[in-house]
């Protein structure tokens, strides 16, 4: 009786270590199987079947939910077929595959910076593309905080500052009738301007001289730090001597931005070499 017993324990032990191994089996072979789908999602990615893509990406991530990379694929995959600012349905649930996606990434790979800068980014721009600048300005300060040394997360901060100025700053404007050069003299409505914009044109100034402080050639930077003095410039509300200070700035910001994309386009001839026409004279 023993005996028999023991060897149904026995029986128990090699089913039960059975099944365990064809479980590993298992899970190696969708493994395989979920590499092979990513593999033919980047293939149509780079040929712009895009549709496919997403579809390969998809079981990618269903043979293997911690492929982090087919998250990351399928996001992006999806923002390629995304319309900036198109509301239909369709588009919409572009925007919300990518933004799933990058969020997914976001929570279940926390330790991994490269891929919190991406999904991070991803979404900033996003959310950029969508208007929706709040959200985007989120993400883009969020990746100032994984890499503060990265200029263009200051500089992204500092467009959508200045987006979210300009329009109430162009539109008070046109409402009394401005040309571009006039000061803005009713004090009322300059009050309620600078009410709205001083702390994002204050932000948006800091950003960039941040960025400018990072990488010296930023040539995109100082355009639009050009941008951002003068929309101080137009809520200095009777300070003349202030509003000619920051118009001021902006011109010198202007010269400076030309400067430089010349210095850089003669350094790109240098390295590169120019071909002359072997016909010129």
């Amino acid at each position: 009786m023993k005996t028999t017993t023991m060897k149904m324990m026995g029986v128990r032990v090699v089913a039960a270590g059975a099944l365990a191994a064809m479980a590993f089996a298992t899970t190696g072979c969708d493994k395989l199987r979920a590499r092979d789908q990513l593999n033919k999602g980047v293939q149509a990615y780079k040929a712009s079947r895009f549709e496919q893509a997403v579809e390969h990406f998809k079981n990618a991530n269903q043979l293997d939910p911690n492929l982090t990379v087919a998250k990351l694929y399928l996001a992006t995959a999806c923002v390629a077929q995304y319309v900036p600012g198109g509301d239909s349905p369709n588009n919409l649930q572009l925007a919300n595959c990518a933004i799933d996606e990058y969020k997914v990434v976001l929570d279940a790979d926390k330790g991994n910076k490269n891929t919190q800068l991406l999904s991070l980014k991803g979404l900033a721009s996003l959310y950029f593309n969508m208007k929706k600048f709040d959200e985007a300005k989120e993400y883009d300060k969020k990746a100032i905080d994984v890499d503060p040394n990265d200029p263009e997360n200051y500089y992204s901060v500092a467009v959508i500052d200045w987006t979210q100025s300009y329009v109430p700053r162009m539109e008070a404007r046109q409402r009394l009738g401005l040309k571009p050069d006039d000061p803005i003299k009713d004090k009322k409505v300059c009050e309620e301007i600078k009410e709205k914009n001083q702390d994002r044109v204050k932000e948006g100034i800091d950003m960039l001289e941040k960025a400018i402080s990072l990488r010296k050639d930023y040539d995109d930077a100082m355009a639009y730090l050009n941008l951002m003095y003068r929309e101080r410039a137009d809520i200095q509300c009777g300070d003349a001597a202030a509003r000619a200070a920051d118009l001021k700035l902006a011109d010198d910001m202007v010269a400076k931005t030309m400067e430089t994309k010349k210095a850089k386009a003669e350094k790109a001839n240098e390295q590169h070499g120019i071909v002359l026409d072997p016909n010129a004279k």
